[in-house]
Order: structure tokens, then sequence, then C-alpha cells
């Protein structure tokens, strides 16, 4: 029991974080697209519980989930159990993620559009930049480039052979994708590739063009960090 009380460390409440770091005020002040993915989710949920605030009780939910597609994906039940939520606070959770997947098939003008790299690593880095488990994520795209959606397809410690080509590609085919982007993170924090990232690359690459479905980019998300394995070549040899 001792040790137990030694380990435990006292995370601040919201309100005793200094007033231009919490994210209300900072959403007010920079409006929403300058906040995090676990800065929204905390404003969602409000309060956290004894011994962890909002925001790492979102952050903990997203690392858990692999971000905010997999947290769309738990049912009510799921969430209801994660400590610190309850039924009130899975329920406001449940609904505004469904008004987001409305708004996405009420306007698809205004999706996001992917024009640069750049563009995918600032809509993944928040999210995937400091999980602890490797996340292999899919990004689905329209003739457009615009965003039709996303999905993480593996998590966990990753390798050539647990990556399929078929189950990267599955959820392409159903939507008939024009092209997708795919990225994961190296938990080390550090973005460089791996000889087998660039193998993986090489694989999707050449079932893209079996498919009619061109893999766009792959990105290798770090600390603050990313590559893209096409700006560089890797992969993606002609």
């Amino acid at each position: 029991m001792a040790n137990n009380e030694a380990t435990t460390l006292y995370a601040p409440t919201i309100k005793e974080l200094p007033l231009p770091e919490r994210p209300r005020e900072r959403l007010a002040r920079l409006g929403p697209a300058a906040l995090s993915t676990a800065e929204l989710l905390a404003i969602i949920l409000r309060t956290g519980v004894d011994g962890e605030n909002v925001l790492h009780l979102a952050s903990r939910l997203l690392a858990r989930y692999g971000g905010v597609s997999g947290l769309a994906r738990a049912s009510l039940s799921e969430l209801v159990a994660e400590r610190g939520l309850g039924p009130a606070k899975a329920a406001q959770l449940q609904a505004a993620l469904e008004l987001g997947r409305r708004l996405l098939l009420a306007a698809p003008e205004e999706r996001l559009q992917i024009r640069t790299p750049a563009d995918v690593a600032q809509l993944l880095m928040a999210e995937m930049g400091h999980l602890e488990q490797e996340h292999f994520q899919v990004l689905y795209l329209d003739t457009r480039n615009r965003v039709l959606g996303s999905e993480p397809v593996y998590k966990g410690s990753l390798n050539q052979s647990q990556i399929r080509v078929g189950e990267v590609f599955r959820e392409a085919v159903r939507r008939n994708c024009a092209s997708i982007i795919c990225a994961h993170n190296h938990p080390s924090g550090d973005p460089a590739p791996s000889p087998e990232d660039v193998a993986v690359t090489r694989e999707l690459v050449a079932a893209g063009k079996l498919l009619g479905i061109e893999l766009l980019d792959h990105l290798i998300i770090g600390q603050q960090r990313w590559i893209s394995m096409r700006e560089r070549g890797l992969g993606f040899e002609s």
C-alpha cells in the first residue's frame, strides 16, 4: 500500500492550469482549429475524475481507441465502462461524434482537401504523435483528394509481415475511393524510415496500381516531426 501511495502523481485540475492553457479559453482566443483533438474532446467531456484532469482523460481515451475514428466505433456500453465517463458523458461523446459524421455526409464540398503532405501531418500529428503504441492509419480520398474518412487498420508492435495489403485496401474498395494515404507513428518519436517501412510502402504502391486505387503517400509521424515517403522517393520508385 505504501508503494502505491508513493507512486501516485498529482494531476492539477483544469481550473488550476494557467488561464491561457485551458481548452475553452484557447478555443475562444484562437478558434477551434488551433486546438488538438484531445483539447476538443476535453471541452465535450467538461470534467475529469479524481487524480486525472479532463485533458488527461481525453488523451487516455484517444490512445486507448486509436483516435477519434476508434472512439466513433465504440459502443455506448464500452464507453460507459471507461473510468471517468459514465452514461451522461458517454452519450454526449457519441452525440458529438455522430454530428461530425452527419456533417461530412451532408456537406461533401466542405470535406478537407489534401493538397500537400503537410495537410496530412496537420490532420494526424496531434492524435498520433504521442501514442505509446504503433498505429497504422488509412485516409480515404475521393477524386478531388477530399477526405472521406479515416480508419486505424493496425495497432501495436508492427512489422512488415503483420501488415496485410488486402486489409489496408478493403475499406477503400468498399467506399469506392480514388486513392488512399497511409500513415503510421514511431513511438520513439523519431520518424526516420526503416527498411521495413520502405518495403511496406513499395507493396502498397504495387497493390494500389492493381486495384486502381492510388497510394498517394505514406507518412511516418514522430513527436513534432514527420516524414513523407513520397517526397523522399522511398517505396515510390517508378
